[in-house]
């Protein structure tokens, strides 16, 4: 079963998420802030990201960038969720691999997370 991390401080997101997610046969994991995103990255080793640029205090984009550059995760898609921001060039380097535009459509979601996830494979 491909593991997702969700990271939205959005809770009514995240459980819409969590149940797409789940009905669709995918083991998922959320997180409502940033803070922990890395300790929870390395402890659930998901096959993929959605990331919100918007966590409070933390910028979705800046973790998306480190997590890039980290040799470890490097490999690990990430999908950036916003309702407000352009996530800027998708291909240059610390750029996710994908960016969906929120209030998102439930096919697009899944088809961007397909598209990674066989990318990845």
């Amino acid at each position: 079963m491909r593991r997702i991390l969700a990271v939205d401080d959005d809770r009514d997101i995240l459980e819409i998420i969590h149940y797409i997610l789940e009905e669709s046969g995918y083991e998922v994991n959320l997180l409502a802030d940033g803070k922990e995103f890395f300790d929870r990255v390395k402890n659930f080793m998901p096959d993929l990201i959605l990331l919100d640029i918007m966590l409070g205090s933390v910028d979705g984009r800046e973790l998306c960038r480190k997590l890039k550059e980290d040799a470890e995760t490097r490999s690990i898609p990430v999908i950036l969720v916003s309702a407000s921001h352009n996530p800027g060039k998708l291909n240059q380097a610390g750029a996710p691999d994908d960016f969906i535009a929120k209030p998102f459509d439930i096919d697009d979601l899944l088809g961007s997370i397909r598209r990674q996830l066989n990318t990845a494979a």
